[in-house]
């Protein structure tokens, strides 16, 4: 491989910090030098996702922090969500399916004591089955004002709760391309909150987001599609990664910054490997196909050394919480693809 190619896994992997000062007085962008660290520093997470006020101070939060720690994982991902009325809204706001920040303290603190470093990534979601690529507010400068009070809010969260990671916005791309507001965004997130900074582009969004310089590290939601029908073949599954890799590979040359995979899952239905991103695929078991997906993304990054690592979507469901069943869920865990973690994460 090319020492030109060689991009790193940056603070995020690591624990020190370069974020000061990526965004000047004026909010003009400063290229971050490129740094080179270890692969083993990668970060090896799981999303938990909240889907009601109080999941957080469940009963539930200390078992699955635990099981997601004794995984293997380095990292969790909380996802706090407020929710817009529509894609024209210019507004967005808490219900009670959003965590409340007692909770969001709370698991903060499960996951430290745990031996846990915490990205923090916050959602804006739209009622139903819409689409949160399809925000496009009828008064934009209305909804980045709302949305840099709704980001600020978890930048302090964030400080106050000793969270190592924050992304300031995850798959908005009827948004991302819009360059000046979000270094607003960027500028007024730093100056609370001085860990790491992401932002989760959906796959097919990556190459249109406007302000990478202003981050630190690229964040790609991981749901490209590997095979036209189920399968359970890793090889082909690898063959499947190398030319989406490759691209990436020079998109993150390009940027001066390495990529995470903000999210990365697979359902254990037949069928997962065709729609990652499909939470309803067919009603038949597809454990060995999620697991065969797992070791094919983990097997095709490791010697990709502009890759910071994964944050896999998504740990257990909350008990009464969940649409779809545990066995066909999104969920690898009792299944064998924690066992393919657990091979990966804990040799």
């Amino acid at each position: 491989m090319r020492a030109t190619a060689l991009l790193v896994a940056l603070c995020a992997a690591t624990s020190c910090s370069v974020s000061d000062g990526a965004v000047s007085d004026g909010g003009v962008p400063e290229r971050l030098p490129r740094r080179s660290a270890a692969p083993d520093a990668r970060q090896q997470g799981i999303a938990l996702p909240s889907w009601n006020s109080d999941d957080y101070t469940g009963p539930r939060a200390g078992a699955y922090v635990a099981s997601i720690a004794a995984a293997g994982a380095s990292w969790i991902q909380l996802n706090p969500t407020w929710y817009q009325d529509s894609p024209r809204d210019g507004e967005m706001h808490r219900t009670a399916q959003t965590a409340d920040d007692a909770g969001l303290r709370h698991i903060v603190g499960l996951a430290r004591r745990a031996g846990l470093r915490v990205l923090v990534k916050p959602h804006v979601d739209l009622p139903g089955d819409q689409d949160r690529a399809d925000i496009r507010p009828r008064d934009p400068r209305r909804w980045y004002d709302a949305y840099t009070r709704f980001i600020v809010h978890y930048a302090d969260l964030a400080r106050e709760t000793g969270a190592d990671e924050l992304a300031v916005g995850t798959e908005l791309a009827g948004l991302s391309g819009d360059r000046a507001p979000w270094l607003a965004i960027v500028k007024a997130v730093r100056a609370r909150f001085h860990g790491t900074l992401v932002y989760a582009a959906n796959y097919d969004e990556y190459e249109h987001v406007a302000f990478w310089d202003a981050l630190d590290l690229i964040g790609i939601d991981a749901y490209w599609p590997l095979a036209g029908r189920p399968t359970t073949d890793v090889a082909a599954l690898r063959r499947a990664w190398t030319p989406i890799l490759r691209r990436v590979g020079r998109f993150s040359a390009s940027r001066g910054r390495p990529v995470l995979f903000t999210e990365a899952g697979y359902v254990s239905q037949q069928g997962s490997t065709t729609e990652p991103y499909a939470w309803e695929i067919s009603k038949a078991d597809g454990a060995a196909e999620q697991a065969a997906a797992y070791e094919a993304l983990l097997a095709s990054c490791a010697d990709q050394s502009w890759w910071a690592g994964v944050h896999w979507w998504m740990w257990d469901d909350w008990p009464d919480a969940a649409e779809t069943p545990r066995s066909l869920s999104y969920s690898p865990h009792g299944k064998p693809a924690e066992r393919i973690l657990r091979r990966w994460w804990r040799p």
